[in-house]
C-alpha cells in the first residue's frame, strides 16, 4: 500500500483519535474508510451528472426532431361524424 502524509487541524485530529478509541479501531482505519466513502460519492455523483447531462441532450433532440417533424404534419381536420344515435358529433 503506498503512503501519505495527511496534515490535519487539531481539532479533527482530536475527534478522529475519540471516535477510534471509542470504536476500538485505529484512527488510520478510520480515515482511510472516509475516503474510501467520499471518493465512491463523488464518482456516484460524477456519473449522475454525466448521465443527466445525456438525457438533458437526447430530449433536447428530441424536441428539435419533433419540431421538424410537425411542420410536415398536416394539420388537424375537425369534422362532424353522425354518431350510431344519428347524432353529428364534432370529432
Amino acid at each position: 500500500m503506498a503512503s501519505t502524509t495527511l496534515k490535519l487541524p487539531p481539532g479533527l485530529k482530536s475527534r478522529v483519535a475519540t471516535l477510534a478509541k471509542k470504536s476500538g479501531r485505529s484512527a488510520h482505519s478510520l480515515m482511510l474508510e472516509a475516503i474510501e466513502r467520499h471518493a465512491a460519492r463523488e464518482e456516484r455523483t460524477r456519473e449522475f451528472v454525466r448521465e443527466a447531462l445525456a438525457a438533458d441532450r437526447a430530449i433536447d433532440l428530441a424536441h428539435e426532431v419533433d419540431a421538424v417533424f410537425s411542420d410536415l404534419r398536416p394539420a388537424r381536420v375537425e369534422r362532424d361524424v353522425v354518431a350510431p344515435s344519428g347524432d353529428s358529433v364534432r370529432q
